[in-house]
C-alpha cells in the first residue's frame, strides 16, 4: 500500500497491512455477518486465513453459513488473495468441485486494487 502527500509516497510493508486487517477482522465489521482471521497465529508470513459469511437477508443464501479460505501470497496486496469455499455454494463464480472462486467471473476480484483488503474478498467492493 502506498501513502503520501504532495507527490511523495511511502510503501506500507505487507505484514503491517495484514496486521491492520487482522485487527479489523477480530473487532468485527459491519453487521457481524462476516468474520475472518488467521489459520495459524504462529505464521509470521500471515498467508493463510479463514473466513465465515452468514448469507444476507432476502437472498437464496439467507441464514446459510459459508466457510472459506483466503491465501495471501507474497505479492499481496498488489495482487488479490486466492479464495476457496469449504462450504458448498451454488454461485457461477465458484468452481463446484474445488470451491475456488474465479477471478474472471467474480467481478469484485477481477477488478481488485491493492488499496482493497482481505475483507474485500468477503465483504465489500473497493
Amino acid at each position: 500500500m502506498t501513502l503520501g502527500l504532495g507527490g511523495s509516497s511511502v510503501v506500507v510493508p505487507r505484514n503491517f497491512r495484514l496486521l491492520e486487517e487482522l485487527e479489523r477482522g477480530e473487532k468485527g465489521i459491519g453487521d457481524g455477518t462476516v468474520s475472518y482471521g488467521m489459520d495459524d497465529g504462529d505464521d509470521i508470513y500471515m498467508r493463510s486465513w479463514t473466513g465465515t459469511i452468514i448469507g444476507p437477508h432476502n437472498t437464496v443464501h439467507e441464514g446459510r453459513i459459508y466457510q472459506l479460505k483466503l491465501f495471501c501470497d507474497k505479492d499481496y496486496p498488489e495482487k488479490p488473495p486466492s479464495v476457496r469455499f469449504h462450504s458448498r455454494v451454488n454461485m457461477t463464480c465458484v468452481n463446484h468441485e474445488t470451491g475456488v472462486v474465479s477471478f474472471i467471473i467474480f467481478h469484485m476480484l477481477s477488478f481488485y486494487k491493492y488499496l482493497c483488503a482481505v475483507h474485500a474478498g468477503t465483504y465489500k467492493m473497493c
